[in-house]
């Protein structure tokens, strides 16, 4: 689960959360459900203030510049009502504007607010990834200021105009580098927030992924093991229930304890995966209850010999090794004729070893254990940085060795 931080202001020597994050509105709608909405909103209150700033320039200016009339509001609200597009045709707002600008401009009409439509318009092609677009329409601005200020002016309005100073241009150009800037700033957050959406989102898929492969060996390992007794068991008791009732009902015995074992175990894996998080109701099974693993074999007719035993392991290595134990002893009931197993543990070397042997002979089509076992079992050992090895010894019967670190990979 992603860590909750604590919204901080910049005051405080921290940038606030959704600088870090990204706001929420651009976090939770895509640009679809943005071009869908018309930001009516932000244009009328941007064109209430464009249309009010201008009328206060004119009276300041007046003299300097012409007065507004029917033209100028016109062109001022083409600009402003352009904006409404922004979001669905950035590039045509971006040279819109500026066009609606520079003939405001040209015409001789005080300076002021008009300057927002345009740095609003390229502001948004530029955040929607067009640059260059952006960037030519206040160029084209600039350049048109430029001749209309020092060159055009003789013949445009207002009569007796003298040419600007240059020092404007240069105030003109730093707000036009400001708002490209911080444009490009913009554009380059929301594709990192874009980017880190995308990893947080494939991150979890893996997350998921990952724990329904956890659950499907889970589920295999229990449901495989005391299935493979229940079989054994249940063929023992039909083929003792007339000649032997007393071994019969032993058998049956079994059956029932088992499938209860079971029953007991796949509630639990289960339980936790209706409710992550919550503490499991019993411990996670371990090597020692290799015990118990036994008693099961013998039930199921195999002898199981031990040898050595387990230090303290960490909870993840030691589900691992007794998952790859109780897999191993198995498949020697379901595919082995031999009636003895030895299964060594042994820890030397930062490493857990488990040789699990059977002397043979292997039994059915699928004895050479390519099976869904196998694979579960080399899966659980590669998440903790171990390796399996498994096949026929050279004397005859099978082996699986396993080897895990003590310090699994997982920890470090």
């Amino acid at each position: 689960m992603e860590e909750q931080r604590t919204p901080r202001s910049p005051a405080w020597g921290g940038p606030p959360q959704w600088w870090r994050h990204g706001p929420p509105a651009w976090g939770r709608r895509d640009d679809e459900e943005r071009r869908a909405r018309w930001p009516w909103r932000s244009t009328l209150l941007l064109t209430v203030f464009v249309i009010g700033g201008s009328h206060f320039a004119s009276q300041a200016q007046e003299g300097e510049r012409a007065s507004l009339d029917l033209f100028a509001r016109a062109l001022l609200l083409v600009g402003c009502g352009l904006l409404l597009w922004r979001q669905r045709q950035p590039v045509l707002v971006a040279f819109g504007t500026a066009a609606a600008a520079m003939l405001y401009l040209g015409a001789g009409y005080p300076y002021g607010p008009v300057f927002l439509t345009v740095a609003l318009g390229c502001f948004s092609a530029i955040v929607a990834g067009h640059r260059r677009a952006a960037w030519a329409a206040v160029g084209m601005l600039w350049a048109g200021h430029v001749l209309v200020a020092h060159w055009l002016y003789r013949w445009l309005p207002p009569s007796g105009d003298t040419p600007a100073d240059w020092g404007q241009e240069v105030v003109v150009a730093t707000w036009i580098v400001a708002i490209v800037a911080l444009s490009e700033l913009v554009r380059v957050r929301r594709e990192q927030w874009a980017r880190d959406r995308a990893e947080r989102a494939q991150a979890a898929r893996r997350r998921a992924d990952e724990e329904r492969l956890r659950m499907a060996r889970e589920l295999h390992d229990v449901l495989a093991h005391s299935i493979s007794v229940i079989n054994v068991q249940a063929g023992v008791g039909l083929a003792l229930l007339d000649s032997d009732p007393e071994q019969a009902r032993t058998a049956l015995t079994t059956i029932k304890a088992a499938s209860k074992e079971a029953l007991g175990e796949v509630r639990q894996v289960l339980d936790t995966l209706r409710a992550p998080g919550d503490a499991p109701r019993a411990p996670a099974p371990g090597l020692d209850r290799l015990p118990e693993l036994v008693e099961q074999a013998e039930r199921a007719g195999l002898t199981v010999e031990i040898q050595g035993a387990a230090p303290k392991l960490s909870p993840g290595t030691d589900l691992a090794a007794f998952r790859i134990v109780q897999e191993a002893l198995t498949n020697v009931v379901r595919h082995s004729g031999s009636r003895h197993a030895r299964v060594l543990v042994d820890s030397t070397e930062g490493a857990l070893r488990l040789r699990i042997d059977d002397d043979g002979p292997a039994t059915g089509a699928d004895a050479g254990g390519s099976g869904n076992g196998l694979a579960g079992m080399r899966e659980r050992a590669a998440a903790l940085g171990g390796t399996i090895e498994a096949g026929p010894r050279d004397d005859g019967g099978f082996r699986v060795l396993a080897v895990l670190p003590l310090k699994a990979k997982e920890e470090r």
